[in-house]
């Protein structure tokens, strides 16, 4: 019993330690936009996808007008929550808006894509394999050939993170 009470505290003082290293984990509060900044600075990289902040309103607007210069106005607070992302890297706060074929995640780097085999099984000289097949973060782009998938291309030039590079904007502090 002694050692699971020891175990146990240990497991707590962890969490609180985690907590305290890193308060945007645990913070709900108007400071959260600050400390999700500190935490980039503090842990350079870390590729956790993290969901929007209204804290970080005006530096996430700055990153969509960023990504996005031929859009009408900023978009309202509800796409925002529907749609922005961060993750830190290189000591940055990096603000990504999903869409249809916008890929917030890590990309997936594999060259053999068993979404696009089981498309060109039934589709054996497509000129081109559609997302909904290969999945939304599938690096590569893919023709159907006699039945088999057939690199074509890289959809997306990626980071040293493995993110589409494109798709990532910087949100400034301020």
């Amino acid at each position: 019993m002694r050692a699971f009470c020891l175990s146990t505290i240990g497991v707590f003082a962890s969490v609180l330690l985690a907590a305290s290293a890193f308060p945007v984990l645990a913070s709900g509060s108007a400071a959260k936009g600050q400390t999700l900044h500190r935490l980039c600075r503090q842990v350079k990289n870390d590729d956790t996808i993290r969901a929007y902040s209204h804290e970080l309103y005006g530096g996430t607007v700055k990153a969509f007008r960023k990504l996005f210069p031929d859009a009408k106005g900023a978009p309202a607070e509800s796409e925002l929550q529907a749609q922005a992302n961060y993750r830190c890297m290189n000591g940055k706060v990096l603000a990504c808006f999903v869409g249809a074929n916008l890929p917030c995640a890590k990309m997936n780097a594999a060259r053999d894509n068993p979404g696009a085999d089981e498309f060109c099984r039934t589709n054996p000289n497509a000129d081109v394999v559609p997302a909904f097949a290969t999945g939304h973060d599938a690096l590569y782009s893919y023709k159907c050939l006699d039945g088999k998938a057939v690199v074509t291309g890289e959809t997306w030039v990626l980071d040293k993170r493995g993110f589409a590079a494109r798709l990532w904007a910087e949100v400034p502090r301020h």
